[in-house]
C-alpha cells in the first residue's frame, strides 16, 4: 500500500518526472536506507567480535554456520550500500531516474519498488535476456 507521499509522487504529471519534490523523496528513502544497511552491518561485526570460542563443538559449529549466513546477508548488504550512493551521486548529477542504457525514464513505480534501479523495466529486461543466454552458451543453465 503506497504511503500519502508516495501516492502524490504518482500523481504527478509526467513533465514533472524527478522534479525537485521527487529528488528529495529520493535522497531521503535512499539515506534512511543506508543508515539502515550501516547499522545492521555494524551489528553483524559486533556479534562477531563478540563471540569467544567455545570447547563445545556443536555450539562453535552453530556459530560457524550463523557466521556464513551473517557474512553473506552482510555481502549483499555491502552491495546494495554501493548501489545506494551510486544512486545519491546520480542524483547530486542530475542522472537520477533516468535508463542508463536507453537514456528514458525509469518510471517512478519501479524506482518506488527499487530506488537503486540503473535501468528501466525493458533494458532490465535486455540484459537478463542476455545473462540468460550467456549461461545457456556456457552450460550453466
Amino acid at each position: 500500500m503506497p504511503t500519502a507521499e508516495e501516492t502524490s509522487l504518482l500523481s504527478m504529471p509526467d513533465d514533472a518526472y524527478m522534479n525537485d519534490e521527487q529528488l528529495a523523496f529520493f535522497r531521503r528513502l535512499l539515506f534512511a536506507d543506508k543508515a539502515r544497511i550501516e547499522e545492521h552491518l555494524g551489528e553483524i561485526r559486533a556479534a562477531m567480535a563478540l563471540h569467544e570460542r567455545d570447547s563445545d563443538e556443536l555450539d562453535q559449529a552453530a556459530f560457524e554456520e550463523e557466521l556464513r549466513l551473517a557474512l553473506r546477508q552482510a555481502d549483499r548488504e555491502t552491495r546494495l550500500l554501493a548501489n545506494i550512493e551510486a544512486a545519491l551521486r546520480r542524483i547530486e548529477e542530475g542522472d537520477y531516474g533516468y535508463c542508463e542504457e536507453t537514456g528514458e525514464p525509469i518510471g517512478l513505480p519501479r524506482l518506488l519498488l527499487r530506488p537503486t534501479a540503473r535501468l528501466c523495466l525493458e533494458a532490465k529486461e535486455r540484459q537478463e535476456q542476455r545473462e540468460n543466454h550467456y549461461r545457456k552458451t556456457r552450460g550453466e543453465g
